[in-house]
């Protein structure tokens, strides 16, 4: 399986677990946790700053954000947090009881689809713990005391920062503590070689350097999410241990979606565009897909559409070769357009793909839709088979639509393209999507 590149989105599910009315903590503290995890695996923490100078070189960006879910495992939309009231008064590590209904918690949903986090009264003094990668599904994910979760509502310093979560969930992801386990042995090791040996965990907060296991002159990496210190003194990932959450993420982690970041159309030009879309084909038969970039340009009033192609998309989503010139879309008519697509397929069958575009035209505030057939891509990029005039498309309603996009499948199986298109009315304010079916194209 290729490794994953860009961001990686975690769907999560967070499970109140309380006995008392304290420990139902609100939506509020929850998303202020959320937003602590995105930040700090994606080093935009604020306080990243603070690493020591021999160090920021190290620093990385784990690519990795979370939400809560907004489906549940039958498919029904969620907040993606549970409550379950109990009459435990605290849960220990031991047995798991906080992750099943049946002893007082509440059960997972499928650890292949979800990041469960349970937050509860822990017995102990123990902050959190989580299930390294490998483990029974029933029992995956992590577990937070409340009052060591987000950063407001319960959460009490000097834990109040959000990171009990941020170290529990670099376990989930395969990250072991950064002194490696061996009780001061100095010999014990966290399997990143970025990451200097070190005697033990650290506690509170440590001043640099702190030195430790003859690690000097730069000691012990403390502010690393991995070690024990308070949460307002823990504040990077490195770039070993990075490789090793993708490599978790790659391998038994294999959960969420990945993103690149965007990637940026270069040579882009216009003011006031009104509409585009894109479409994926491989034009040139070399076994590669290329992109499709198309949009609508509204020089002083007058729309004009265009298109371009960027070749040969590599594995990680980047155009590998070059952006055709932008290609002007011939007898495009209308003002103000609100909202446009493109697609492409081999409508007439001869081994060629064709290029369908589409906009929605704002004669005096009353919209139109339209679309077009561009005949025959060369390999080049050009339409070789001349353009269709443009086809109303019948009964069209709504004023000042918000968008629109085009579409083409054998939706009937008869063998033959036919044609969705769609667009978002706005009537008096308030939008709604509709998408009608032309079958049978030509």
């Amino acid at each position: 399986m290729p490794a994953r590149v860009g961001i990686t989105r975690i769907p999560v599910v967070v499970h109140v677990v309380w006995n008392t009315q304290a420990q139902n903590i609100s939506d509020a503290q929850i998303q202020s946790q959320i937003d602590v995890l995105n930040r700090d695996f994606r080093k935009t923490n604020p306080d990243v700053a603070q690493v020591p100078q021999v160090w920021q070189s190290l620093v990385a960006d784990a690519r990795i954000e979370v939400f809560l879910a907004t489906t549940d495992p039958n498919g029904n939309p969620t907040t993606g947090i549970t409550r379950t009231q109990t009459q435990t008064t605290s849960f220990s590590q031991e047995g798991n009881p906080v992750k099943s209904a049946a002893t007082g918690g509440a059960d997972p949903w499928p650890a292949d689809r979800y990041l469960n986090i349970w937050v509860c009264q822990l017995s102990g003094g123990l902050l959190g713990y989580a299930q390294f990668p490998g483990g029974p599904a029933q029992t995956d994910g992590v577990v937070i005391r409340h009052s060591g979760f987000g950063t407001t509502g319960t959460a009490a310093a000097p834990f109040d920062r959000g990171r009990t979560a941020t170290h529990e969930i670099g376990h989930w992801v395969n990250l072991f503590h950064i002194w490696g386990d061996d009780g001061t042995g100095c010999n014990g090791t966290d399997e990143v070689a970025d990451t200097p040996n070190q005697a033990d965990e650290n506690y509170g907060c440590p001043t640099f350097p702190s030195i430790s296991c003859n690690n000097g002159p730069n000691g012990d990496m403390f502010m690393n999410y991995m070690d024990y210190t308070d949460d307002a003194c823990m504040y990077m990932f490195t770039a070993g241990q990075v490789a090793r959450i993708q490599a978790a993420l790659d391998g038994p982690r294999s959960i969420g979606t990945s993103w690149t970041d965007p990637i940026q159309v270069p040579g882009w030009f216009g003011s006031e565009d009104q509409g585009g879309g894109v479409a994926i084909t491989d034009i040139n038969g070399n076994g590669r897909p290329d992109l499709i970039v198309f949009h609508i340009d509204n020089p002083p009033g007058a729309n004009h559409g265009y298109y371009r192609i960027g070749w040969n998309l590599d594995t990680n989503g980047n155009v590998s070769g070059s952006w055709t010139d932008p290609i002007q879309v011939p007898g495009w008519f209308g003002s103000e357009d609100q909202g446009g697509g493109i697609a492409v397929a081999d409508i007439n069958g001869n081994g060629r793909p064709d290029l369908v575009v589409f906009h929605i035209d704002n004669p005096r505030g009353d919209n139109h839709g339209y679309y077009r057939v561009g005949w025959n891509l060369d390999t080049n990029g050009n339409v070789t088979g001349g353009w269709s005039n443009a086809v109303q498309v019948p009964g069209w309603f709504g004023w000042e639509n918000q968008g629109g996009g085009v579409a083409i499948a054998d939706v009937n199986a008869n063998g033959r393209s036919d044609l969705i298109v769609f667009h978002i009315d706005n009537p008096s304010g308030e939008n709604h999507g509709y998408y009608r079916v032309g079958f049978d194209l030509f």
